[in-house]
Formats: C-alpha cells, structure tokens, sequence
C-alpha cells in the first residue's frame, strides 16, 4: 500500500473521492470531534477498500461537516462553536495524509483567528501529507442567513483569498457552496493556476438534483467546463431532521474538464463515496493543445466593466441578519 515516503513526482492518475456526511447539527464545539473521527473513518475505510483497484488520494467532505451555523449572532457562534484553524481536528488529518500518502478537504470549520478578533469565518481546509497546505474562507456567504464575515468584509485583508497550492496529485484550488453561484470567484481560483477546484458545499433542496431545479448538477458541469479544470464536489447529505429547516440532496460528484459527469452519488440523505479518475496529465495536455473553446485564453476582461463597479458593500465587524438586509438593498438599489 502506498504511503507519503513512497510518493515520487506528479501523480498523473489517481482517483478522487467525494464524500459525503450525515452528522446531526452540533450546539457545541465538543461534539466536532467524533465528526472528526468519523471521516478519518471513511478515509482509511475508503483507501483499504479501493486498494486492490487503484489509488484514492484525494478526499473532499461537505460543507458544515464540523459544524453548522445553528446560532443567528456573532457572539453566540463564538461562545458555542468557532475554534481557531489550524488545530487538534486538522492535526488529525495530517497524521493520516502522512500515513496514506492522500490529500483530505476538510468539511467546513466555524474559525475565530485572533489576527481579526471581530470576525468569524467559514474556513475549510487543504490537508496533506506536510500539513496544512492552504485555508480558504467562504468568499460569498449565504446572506442573510449566514453572518459569519468574508475575507471581502476585513479592511486591508493581506492574505490570498484565492490560494492554489502546487501538489504532487495537481494544482488544487477550493470554494465553498454559494460561492460557485458567482463564476467570477470559480474563475479567479482558475487563473490562479488551479487544475483541480474542489467543491466544499451544504446545497439545499429545492436547488439540488432534483428537474428542473437541478442547480447542483449544472453549476459543477459549467464551472468545470469553462474553466477546462476537474470538478470534485462534496455536498453535504444530512437529513431534513439533523439540520433543519432544509433537506440535504447529496448527490457528491466528480466532473471531468469538459464537464461530463465520471461519478455521481445517487440523490439523498446519507454517508455516501464516489470515485473518479483525475488524469492531471492528460488534463494539462488539453490546455496546451486547445485553441477552440479555451475560454481562459478567448477572455475579454476590459468588455466587463461591471467587475469595476462595487455592489455589495463589505459588513465590516458587526454583521448580523439586519445588517445583510441593508447591504443587499443597498446593492439592489444599484442594478439596471
């Protein structure tokens, strides 16, 4: 079996997993841990069972898997839930990065960082076998519901909102859920370099599997296909009782760069794998060969001038659901 020392160069083939989760909500931070446990779990579970076949070595878990934003206030998430990132959770994952050889996404963490006291985050995280390899924060949380902050919300924010990080299964970039609603966000990880942008997201119904509002299926397929990356998308699969007001469609899937579907859990509630192949080599050959249909390359950035014009106003320290009203009023109020 295939471990971290035994990893040479670039892995050209190799499978990726979407996983996903059917956790009830927590009410408190004590309970991420046996969250934790569990997909350590399914990783190892998931690597032994495959061996005989091929190798899984990446793994992506939902949205919300750590925690889920049960309280409305900022005060209450940070009594309750939010822990700093990286910590003893991520440290876990590194243990089994390092003893597989794999890469985990981790599910989505409630993060408090004294660096910006006033703020809490939808932060996931790129585990592999050296640690932590890079964190992004949601750039587009689902307001109003949701006030933890943006990166966009933070004064003079001097960290990459976008990181890619160079690793021997591809250059892999992340977003969380909503944020694959804007192609503008999905399509700056792709001019970052990313190869691979994986999918950490809690995707309701109605807008999941389900015709004719089959959101989830057609936001993956055209993300990967106008940005020539593969798709790995997680979504979360907890039952209507374990995080209410919403049912959770599953549906966890890999996409290949021209957007055809490899894999696709069927749709429902449960802890459900999905495997795929992710051929980097043959991936960055089609760019290099493409001329047609290379929509990173045919891009007319000065003919979009409403990316020059601000909408949505950043929260600043003190969002809550009245706050993201206003914002969005306000921007409403600026649209043709």
């Amino acid at each position: 079996m295939r471990n971290a020392d035994s990893l040479g160069g670039l892995l050209d083939i190799y499978y990726a997993a979407a996983c996903q989760t059917d956790f009830p909500a927590p009410n408190d931070r004590s309970e991420i841990a046996s969250r934790t446990a569990r997909m350590c779990e399914i990783v190892e579970q998931t690597i032994v069972g495959y061996e005989p076949f091929f190798d899984v070595r990446l793994f992506v878990f939902p949205e919300f898997a750590h925690s889920v934003p049960v309280y409305q206030t900022i005060p209450e998430l940070r009594e309750k839930l939010a822990v700093p990132v990286p910590n003893e959770h991520t440290e876990r994952y590194a243990r089994l990065a390092k003893q597989y050889g794999c890469w985990i996404q981790s599910g989505t963490f409630i993060e408090c960082d004294q660096k910006y006291p006033e703020f809490l985050f939808n932060t996931t995280v790129l585990v592999g076998p050296e640690g932590v390899e890079s964190k992004y924060r949601k750039v587009n949380p689902w307001i109003p519901w949701e006030v933890h902050a943006s990166p966009h919300d933070v004064a003079d924010y001097d960290e990459d909102p976008f990181p890619v990080v160079d690793t021997q299964i591809g250059k892999i970039g992340v977003a969380i859920c909503y944020d694959w609603l804007f192609p503008e966000t999905i399509r700056q990880i792709a001019f970052n370099g990313a190869e691979i942008i994986v999918r950490v997201s809690a995707y309701m119904d109605p807008w999941g599997m389900a015709e004719p509002m089959d959101w989830w299926t057609m936001i993956n397929r055209t993300r990967a296909m106008e940005n020539t990356a593969y798709v790995v998308a997680s979504n979360q699969g907890a039952s209507l009782a374990h995080y209410p007001p919403f049912s959770w469609p599953g549906g966890s899937m890999v996409v290949d760069f021209d957007g055809r579907v490899l894999a696709q859990a069927d749709p429902g509630a449960g802890e459900k794998v999905v495997v795929a192949p992710i051929n980097v080599e043959a991936l960055r050959a089609e760019r290099e060969r493409r001329i047609g249909h290379d929509m990173r390359a045919h891009l007319r950035s000065e003919m979009h001038p409403y990316l020059r014009q601000s909408f949505l106003q950043p929260g600043g320290g003190d969002i809550t659901v009245e706050s993201n009203n206003r914002r969005i009023k306000c921007a409403k109020d600026l649209l043709i």
